[in-house]
């Protein structure tokens, strides 16, 4: 199963919309997780109708109409691996632990909010993915996103792609 994981998208604020390299992997993806900051709703909409099928919840930039329609945190298990997405997971100073001891029961935590790509395995095994944003590269050199596998309650081929 191929996925997708996006993150701070802004769209309009930051950008118009996605670059089309990212509205390419949309298509070939099994599985969209998007962990916040959509900031409109018609990007939410888009999404919806172009995505195989799509995992998400709001952040810290969304307003009301977006939070009706979207959690806080959104938990699913695909090919037996157990995903969290949410938005703020707080300082990159003791990450690891920190969220290893809030998501007991987590295989992968996707998260945003930093616009910086983030990939780590806490002591539990616990795997935290940041994509990074598509359209905001916030004090990086480079807009990002990531792809990965799912298949036979195994994460792989985790890709951190560059745009």
């Amino acid at each position: 199963m191929r996925l997708l994981l996006i993150s701070d998208t802004h769209v309009p604020k930051r950008a118009r919309d996605m670059p089309a390299r990212v509205w390419d992997e949309v298509a070939r993806a099994d599985v969209v997780l998007h962990a916040g900051d959509w900031v409109d709703v018609a990007l939410l909409d888009e999404l919806e109708q172009r995505a195989t099928r799509l995992v998400a919840c709001w952040g810290n930039n969304d307003g009301a109409e977006l939070r009706a329609r979207l959690p806080e945190r959104a938990d699913v298990t695909l090919e037996g691996v157990r995903f969290t997405v949410t938005h703020e997971t707080g300082a990159s100073s003791g990450r690891d632990a920190r969220m290893a001891r809030l998501y007991p029961d987590t295989d992968v935590l996707v998260f945003g909010h930093s616009h910086i790509p983030w990939d780590s395995t806490a002591t539990t095994g616990l795997r935290l993915l940041n994509p990074g944003s598509p359209t905001d590269r916030r004090r990086q050199p480079h807009c990002t996103y990531m792809t990965a596998s799912v298949g036979d309650g195994t994460l792989s081929d985790v890709v951190l792609h560059k745009l």
